[in-house]
């Protein structure tokens, strides 16, 4: 994608990831969105899994925190914000909410509950990285133009440096993948990939932006 002339003004600074501020938040990689059976399948999430396994045992080998991101909501409310949009999915103590089994999400890891598009909207995300003195987040997940996007939004009006590896999410389509990515790289955070995450939470390597 050729750059637009209001997105050029950017800088190119590199960023390294401090083992020690950095956490690993997953959105979304629940049952209802991925597997057979889910009131919103997104196609082709097993291509994620391997990326997503990486960056995620790399965190935990360097110590960095894993957190897990549900979009749960409640049954019988009169007005869901997500329902007047979208068909009802992940209701509250259901199998698709659940995370899937594939990245092996673990009890002691924090787990949020999220009713809103973005993981930061009225939970305690934010409460709880500053709790833990994080100010470095990679955030990956389904789906790019949704919900990590939100995410991410909200995770830089909040003062945190986001960075994104690109093949540990999935959008909708090609191009709001493409689109998405490429407004997170000229506004939000850093685009990258699962390799140089590992690279710079096990090296120190300055991450590379795609």
């Amino acid at each position: 994608m050729s750059t637009d002339v209001f997105s050029s003004h950017r800088h190119g600074e590199q960023m390294v990831l401090d083992k020690a501020r950095t956490a690993v938040i997953v959105v979304d990689m629940i049952n209802e969105f991925c597997k057979p059976g889910g009131a919103m399948v997104l196609p082709g999430y097993e291509k994620l899994v391997p990326h997503q396994l990486a960056v995620i045992e790399a965190a935990r080998e360097v110590g960095a925190p894993v957190l897990w991101v549900h979009d749960v909501h409640r049954a019988n409310m009169r007005r869901d914000r997500e329902w007047v949009k979208r068909t009802p999915h992940c209701v509250e103590g259901s199998w698709g909410t659940e995370i899937i089994e594939d990245l092996g999400a673990r009890d002691d890891e924090i787990h949020i509950i999220k009713r809103r598009y973005s993981a930061f909207f009225q939970t305690d995300l934010d409460m709880t990285l500053k709790d833990m003195q994080v100010n470095q987040i990679v955030v990956f997940g389904v789906v790019t133009n949704i919900c990590v996007r939100s995410t991410v939004h909200d995770a830089f009006f909040n003062g945190y440096e986001v960075v994104v590896p690109e093949d540990c999410c999935a959008a909708t389509g090609p191009r709001e993948q493409e689109s998405s990515l490429y407004d997170i790289a000229t506004h939000f955070g850093v685009v990258s990939t699962a390799a140089d995450v590992v690279a710079s939470l096990k090296n120190g390597l300055a991450l590379q932006q795609v």
